[in-house]
């Protein structure tokens, strides 16, 4: 049976049919609380509110398929014949069910059919202040006969923290005690063992039934349930091989246990069905698992629950609406702008690919998707953006993981203290597309407190003065908390790197770029691509603070070690970087002075420029050339030397990417990027660029990812986010087409299920055989989305200002028009592009523009318009007229 995917409705809804033929897919489960889950065809998946508290046995990929340790509901029929939700009963596994998935904004239905029977589960976590997945069961008969049935549920509950799963798993069921309530079993283990320690634990995990079959009896044992010989997905219990159940009021300990629930036989005529509901739910307490089933758990209730979580979801993914002529690359655009939502809900973990990590955020996650949560979440970017710069170090470092609270802050997952050196570029992308967006530009002002801890001189040194109960605070000389602005935070994040220089005069590569696996360089490695990013923020800065002083803002205040930062300095000598750093790291290891200096801000723009000039100098050394190929050499490794060569056709698309989007590379060297490219990492049955090509022998001297097998994760996958990146950076520079055909590429292909096998959305990257894998929690959602607002669409603002510059393509206008809907800072914007004279980019310019029924006057800026704030309502109608080129 072929494999489809579609879009069912103009809301995004798709169905899939037949899912049974692919493996690995699942579907995120979550809400705006602390309840995450994830589900797949065969209701297989996990549940949790943090990693100490998993109420279903956490899972990698890997276990979807092959553990019975999930979700399940068995029907014994006429006593015999046995189906389940889980297609893994002999009957079924020897005539495979068919499978269709309904997937939706956010639930999960499954309908599950042979010629007899049709078992449809619908799925969701609903929006409410309480922890509680919920799951609507309904087994129709399409049998001609009456039949016989008797329902079984199974939900396995592992209750404890993800650490047990090789740590203690068999004493930590010691620890179990479950009791039968009426309708439910719930478990509340009597202490939680890991990584904290031995503490009381508080949580209770209950498994609970709402419908109007008679439970006949409870099974909270899972030994039991399972029976001596059996095995989870064919139990004794089905046929009640002498066993008996339990009854409510019951207690137990000291085993593994299950949410086991037998229930009375009925009957079913042809066409008739029986539904029911259960839910899972994790709470402090017994009493609070009871509370929360009586609220929420109820069949009554759960179409009402169904309709609002939907209206929920679909109010929040309303604010982004896409409108060209393909209409299903708009609703996967729906689909993609939900990512970056998800990340901030589940963190970079707690999904079956993203089986590492303990929660929170990492650093570089946090700003690339404000980019998009800008749009999409407006109102809760700012106190996140603000709190964040609390993770800053005075040395220019920073804790790279960020919890679920404000000023949470960790030095590193697993207390692996790292630098990555591309951290301290991301925060001035995100701020400053906030400042365009709000013309806020206040919040560069707003005082920030410094993030302390044991490490120091870019965590290469223990300050042996720092004790833990000291905090995580910076202090002045007079023991006061020190406090500097954000934008001596964002000045100091971009010069320190400056000078951290190896010995080809480009930025230390320290323990790893944004490519993780680049972490075996320490001593001797160099990133050619982020030395690129930096020198573009050195820039944006210096065009900032021009802004500031066109707006009369002359001088800034900045803690006076920065000055060390700004001397005038040979730009060539590295020894005499490495002095400055050096001294203003001595000065900043254990508290800082807590006195200010002023400087101009003409002044300081014009230092900056220089900075950034140089650095473009250093990376135009590592242009390489082959007739019409060239490209960027991206590393140095550990050895020092050139990653990229043109010897041996070793080329990686990092370097290229950054160089575009920092202005560096000229026109003509961007054609001969895009020439070697295409000849070295475009892969045309995949539609995407490789991240590198076969870089050679593993030597140990650049980063684990060698270690990998070429076409997988970071060594030479089509990796997303590198992808999307490019994307933008050539639509930023002009080169339109060439963007576009990557955007789309990608669209065709996931599309296209029976080679992505992967739901709609955009994965990190496509391994070898062209899986799209680690589906839903990847930053490239937040490089589409701002790549189709602000460089295609050209939406964007400037210092508050509207600023439209669209290079669309003939081929995106229907009916002569093109629309976005978009949340401008707080203000709704409906824009619609008309293109009467059915223009391509290139041949256009806008003409006129006229906002809720007037026309208004706009300032040419560039090849687009700036229309004055003012001009913006809360809501907004806006249609702007394209003509012919001047």
């Amino acid at each position: 049976m072929d494999i489809k995917c579609y879009f069912k409705d103009d809301k995004g809804t798709f169905i899939v049919e037949n899912a049974q033929n692919l493996s690995y897919l699942y579907f995120p489960l979550v809400n705006e609380g602390t309840l995450k889950g994830a589900i797949t065809p065969s209701l297989h998946g996990d549940l949790k509110v943090d990693n100490n508290h998993f109420a279903l046995l956490p899972v990698s990929v890997e276990d979807l398929a092959n553990n019975d340790l999930q979700r399940n509901v068995f029907f014994v029929v006429n006593n015999k014949e046995v189906y389940s939700t889980s297609g893994k009963t002999p009957l079924q596994l020897l005539n495979q069910d068919k499978v269709d998935v309904e997937g939706g904004f956010l639930y999960h239905k499954v309908k599950r059919s042979n010629q007899n029977y049709e078992i449809k589960v619908t799925s969701f976590i609903p929006n409410v202040e309480r922890n509680i997945e919920l799951h609507q069961v309904t087994y129709f008969n399409k049998s001609d006969k009456k039949i016989k049935i008797k329902p079984i549920l199974s939900v396995p509950l592992y209750s404890r923290s993800a650490d047990n799963v090789r740590d203690h798993r068999h004493v930590t069921s010691l620890l179990n005690r479950s009791v039968i309530k009426n309708n439910g079993i719930i478990n509340t283990p009597t202490l939680s063992f890991d990584e904290r320690g031995h503490l009381k634990n508080d949580m209770s995990y209950g498994v609970y039934f709402d419908g109007d079959i008679k439970i006949l009896n409870y099974y909270p044992l899972m030994e039991e349930f399972i029976g001596e010989g059996g095995h989870l997905a064919y139990p004794k219990v089905l046929f009640n091989e002498g066993m008996n159940g339990y009854k409510v009021g019951e207690r137990f300990e000291g085993y593994e246990m299950i949410g086991g629930f037998e229930f009375e036989p009925i009957n079913l005529k042809p066409n008739e069905e029986l539904s029911f509901v259960f839910s899972i739910i994790i709470e402090k307490g017994e009493h609070e698992v009871e509370e929360t089933f009586n609220k929420y758990g109820k069949v009554s209730l759960f179409n009402d629950l169904f309709k609002e979580n939907n209206k929920y979801w679909e109010d929040k993914l309303s604010v982004l609406d896409f409108k060209t002529k393909d209409k299903e690359f708009n609703l996967w655009l729906k689909w993609v702008s939900l990512q970056p939502i998800l990340r901030r809900l589940y963190g970079n973990s707690f999904l079956p690919f993203h089986d590492y990590g303990k929660g929170g955020r990492g650093w570089r996650d946090l700003w690339q998707d404000c980019l998009s949560l800008l749009i999409l979440d407006y109102d809760k970017v700012k106190p996140i953006l603000y709190s964040s710069f609390a993770g800053v170090r005075s040395d220019g470092s920073n804790a790279t993981i960020i919890g679920f609270y404000d000023n949470e802050f960790k030095a590193d997952r697993n207390n692996i203290v790292r630098v990555w050196m591309d951290h301290g570029a991301w925060p001035l992308l995100t701020v400053k597309n906030y400042l365009d967006m709000s013309g806020d530009i206040e919040f560069l002002f707003n005082d920030q407190t410094y993030f302390k801890d044991q490490f120091c001189f870019y965590t290469k040194m223990i300050d042996t003065s720092y004790k833990a109960e000291m905090g995580n605070l910076v202090y002045d000389k007079n023991n006061n908390v020190y406090q500097g602005s954000i934008l001596e935070h964002v000045l100091i994040q971009n010069l320190v790197p400056y000078y951290n220089v190896g010995d080809h005069n480009i930025i230390r590569l320290e323990d790893a770029d944004w490519n993780d696996g680049l972490d075996l360089a320490k001593e001797n490695g160099e990133s050619v691509a982020f030395t690129a990013l930096y020198a573009y923020n050195l820039e944006t800065l210096s065009e900032i603070l021009k802004y500031f002083d066109s707006k009369g803002i002359k001088k800034i205040d900045l803690l006076k070690e920065i000055q060390l930062l700004l001397v005038d300095h040979d730009f060539e000598s590295i020894e005499v970087k490495h002095r400055i750093l050096n001294t203003y790291f001595t000065k900043v290891s254990r508290q800082v002075s807590g006195e200010k200096i002023t400087v101009t801000c003409l002044e300081l723009a014009s230092k900056l420029s220089e900075l950034a000039n140089s650095l473009k100098v250093n990376i135009q050394k590592e242009w390489l050339e082959d007739g019409e190929l060239g490209w960027f050499n991206s590393y140095y490794d550990n050895d020092g030397n050139q990653v990229d060569s043109v010897k041996e056709s070793k080329m990686t698309l990092t370097g290229q990417v950054f160089a575009i989007m920092g202005n560096i590379a000229s026109n003509e060297q961007i054609n001969k990027i895009l020439n070697a490219s295409r000849k070295y990492l475009y892969d045309a049955s995949v539609r995407g660029y490789r991240l590198n090509s076969p870089l050679g022998e593993n030597k140990m001297n650049l980063g684990r990812f060698m270690g990998f097998g070429y076409g997988h994760k970071e060594n030479g996958a089509i990796f997303s986010h590198m992808q999307m990146m490019y994307a933008y950076s050539l639509i930023k520079r002009g080169f339109v087409k060439e963007g576009r055909d990557i955007i789309d590429g990608t669209f065709e292909y996931v599309k296209n299920i029976i080679k992505s096998k992967m739901y709609p959305g955009i994965p990190e990257y496509f391994d070898i055989k062209g899986r799209g894998v680690y589906t839903y929690l990847t930053g490239s959602a937040s490089w589409v989305i701002i790549t189709m607002i602000n460089k295609i669409f050209g939406v964007k603002g400037y210092y508050g200002d509207l600023l439209l510059e669209p290079k669309l393509l003939k081929k995106d206008f229907e009916n002569e028009r093109c629309s976005l809907k978009v949340k401008i800072s707080s203000k709704i914007c409906n824009i619609n592009y008309i293109n009467i004279n059915d223009l391509d980019f290139g041949e256009y310019m806008i003409d006129s523009v006229i906002i809720n029924k007037k026309k208004v006057d706009f300032k040419r800026h560039g090849e687009g318009v700036i229309i004055n704030k003012e001009e913006l309502r809360d809501v907004n109608d806006i249609d702007v007229y394209l003509t012919f080129k001047d």
